[in-house]
């Protein structure tokens, strides 16, 4: 049996180890450099931010060994930041004072290090970092490149090194005003499963071009062994390593454009991919190995309408033998799978509706062949929405959880049992200012023109009658492939409290509502998406009740693309709108993206190249002639996600047009805001912008 991979372990001689040889590929890809640990100043802050945001969030907890610490990312500062404590006491502490927001958490197996993730200037690009619990030996591990980012993935199970994922800097970049060069043809049709009315627009395999290529390593923080690269995927999208075997044989790795990624295991000693399967798009974190390394366990939705827990049985050699599902629900997706650490107990979130329901089963029961699971044991959950869970210890779990009378905070839970709200964790009372209770939205069902089923959450203002007419505002998600859920939304709050009720429905392209769905809106049929907004609308009038000469629209990244296009497509429709992060122009907007974003998005839009025409018609600004309806466009100003132009070339031709329109664009954010003081700006911005169109004078 040939020798685990070499570089797992860290040397007993503190000199620094060679790099492993490894075996030279046919034809050697592109790579980005192996990261090289840079020591970093301490940046360890006060028990308690200066500026104390008293209403805060928590989330994106990671335990350390023994579950009685936890580190998670928290607000409370008025920026994302690292903080670490007891999860029964209040004795939190900051662990990294900078102001560049933190994105993701891990703590190490052995319990000696916490690596995180931080976006520099609030921007797209990220770098990995770990420090010490105690805040000393803070230092840099991937990212250093300012056109570059890194991506955070698991730890070997010795904690002797961190997975990372770098993505090197763009070879070359297109004008703003031509389709991106070097793009490889595409083939194929996109279809969906089972038997459906729908028909389907052109799709296939994404495109590519160079410059994009996504390199991952083995890092040890200790700087006593060479990086070692575990994968290189030249011109993908995405490539996250999920875990390690515990003998350091094997490697489970996501790639592939957004709904159509894939799960794949890697032999480490040879190179050699033996294992492939369709995953779920969603969360990151889609398997794990047994200890043994004989079953692997995934999320996965090959072959289905939603996804399920399968195992995968593996001889020693990681070589597949055949797959079971082991847990599934009929018309909900698994949306996230967690194993304990002793690797025997998997904990499942599913998605029933929008909001979750915890499963708690035993992988290895003690009984049957080794890739069954026991019964499901349901955990009640005080919240609706679960957004990450870790293993805490035996027998333990932290939960993230968010809802519509909470804002996110961490629970904890042992062997089962009612949760416990960590004291760090805002309280519910503290959600909103005294006397203004959140608003628990309702779900509604509609059907759209043509027969598809939708559905969406409706926020009725408070003090309303029943059936009094309201000024209204549809509200849009991103994604595609995101969902409407039912948790506290501070922007939603701040609409209702001008009197403002808000409708967020699901178009067609959603999650959670099944593959088919999802697939519902390639190609031309995005021009369906388009109709399923105005039938929201019309819903939200007949239903509501939502008063027809007081509609806006809003939404953030493709919410924002829908704004755009559904102000110029049913121009007599809406009132107002307030588009943020939007698309207005489909072929600047993929001449402009970071290139690993522009491989995802051509499955899901169309070839920048061969779908010009296709492209050209489901931009907004091809249409910018019917724009009736005044707009407030909000960017950030890092933003290379969808960079600002998008925003700034509509409101420009708006303009010249002779249409009121504004462009608010936030410093030191990127596609997400992140920062309390902007997001309040932006909140108080768009909603004085609704209020003014909306209400009468």
């Amino acid at each position: 049996m040939p020798a685990p991979a070499p570089g797992f372990a860290r040397p007993a001689n503190p000199a620094p180890a060679q790099e492993p040889a490894r075996p030279a590929p046919l034809q050697e890809p592109a790579r980005a450099a192996a990261p090289a640990p840079m020591p970093l100043p301490e940046a360890e802050g006060p028990r308690d931010a200066v500026t104390r945001l008293y209403a805060h969030g928590c989330w994106y907890p990671s335990a350390d060994p023994d579950g009685t610490q936890a580190a998670f990312i928290c607000d409370r500062g008025g920026v994302p930041q690292l903080w670490a404590g007891p999860v029964d006491g209040e004795g939190v502490r900051l662990l990294d004072s900078s102001p560049d927001p933190v994105k993701e958490v891990s703590w190490s197996p052995d319990g000696r290090w916490i690596a995180y993730t931080t976006a520099p200037g609030g921007g797209e690009h990220s770098r990995v970092l770990c420090v010490r619990p105690d805040g000393t030996g803070r230092r840099l591990l991937a990212g250093a490149d300012r056109d570059s980012s890194a991506y955070l993935g698991c730890w070997a199970h010795d904690g002797s090194a961190v997975a990372v994922t770098l993505a090197a800097p763009a070879a070359d970049r297109a004008r703003a005003d031509a389709a991106p060069a070097h793009w490889t043809a595409r083939d194929g049709r996109a279809t969906l499963l089972g038997t459906t009315a729908y028909a389907m627009g052109p799709g296939g395999t994404p495109a590519t071009r160079p410059g994009a290529g996504l390199s991952s390593y083995l890092v040890d923080p200790d700087a006593l062994a060479s990086p070692v690269l575990l994968a290189t995927e030249p011109d993908a999208p995405t490539l996250r390593v999920c875990d390690l075997s515990h003998d350091g044989r094997l490697a489970l790795l996501r790639r592939g454009p957004r709904g159509r990624r894939e799960a794949f295991v890697r032999r480490l000693y040879d190179g050699a991919t033996t294992f492939t399967l369709p995953v779920a798009d969603g969360d990151q974190w889609i398997g794990r190995f047994s200890p043994d390394g004989r079953t692997l366990w995934l999320r996965s939705d090959a072959d289905r309408e939603y996804a399920a827990l399968f195992a995968v049985a593996l001889d020693a050699d990681g070589t597949p033998l055949g797959r079971t599902v082991v847990a599934e629900r009929e018309d909900c997706d698994l949306e996230l799978l967690t194993m304990a650490h002793d690797g025997r107990t998997a904990v499942l979130a599913w998605n029933v509706r929008g909001a979750c329901e915890l499963d708690v089963v035993e992988t290895a029961p003690g009984y049957g062949a080794a890739d069954t699971a026991g019964p499901a044991r349901p955990v009640p959950l005080p919240h609706e929405v679960v957004t990450r869970i870790a293993p805490a210890g035996a027998g333990r779990l932290l939960l993230a959880l968010s809802g519509s009378q909470r804002r996110p905070g961490v629970w904890w839970a042992h062997e089962g049992v009612s949760l416990l709200r960590t004291p760090w964790s805002s309280r519910d009372e503290d959600a909103v200012p005294p006397g203004r209770r959140p608003v628990r939205p309702v779900l509604t069902r509609l059907t759209a023109r043509d027969g598809l089923p939708l559905s969406g959450w409706y926020y009725r203002a408070p003090g309303r009658a029943p059936n009094e007419p309201a000024p209204c505002v549809i509200h849009l998600h991103g994604g595609p492939e995101d969902q409407e859920r039912p948790v506290f939304d501070p922007l939603y709050h701040e609409l209702l409290g001008r009197g403002l009720d808000v409708f967020a429905p699901d178009v067609r392209g959603s999650g959670g509502h099944g593959r088919s769905f999802v697939d519902a809106d390639l190609g031309t049929g995005r021009f369906a998406a388009l109709d399923d907004v105005a039938d929201c609308a019309a819903h939200a009038v007949t239903a509501g009740p939502a008063d027809p000469t007081r509609l806006a629209v809003m939404g953030r990244s493709y919410g924002g693309y829908l704004t755009f296009a559904s102000l110029v497509w049913h121009p007599d429709l809406f009132r107002t709108g307030v588009a943020v992060c939007g698309m207005s122009d489909l072929l600047t907007f993929f001449a402009g993206t970071e290139p690993w974003i522009a491989e995802s998005a051509a499955h899901k839009y169309g070839h920048p190249e061969r779908d010009r025409e296709l492209l050209h018609a489901l931009s907004p600004m091809s249409r910018i002639d019917a724009l009736r309806a005044p707009l407030l466009a909000v960017h950030g100003e890092h933003d290379t996600n969808v960079p600002p132009g998008e925003s700034e070339q509509f409101v420009r031709a708006a303009r010249e047009h002779g249409v009121p329109a504004e462009l608010l664009v936030l410093r030191d954010e990127g596609h997400d805001f992140l920062r309390a003081d902007n997001r309040r700006l932006f909140r108080r911005a768009a909603a004085d912008w609704m209020e003014r169109h909306l209400h009468p004078s």
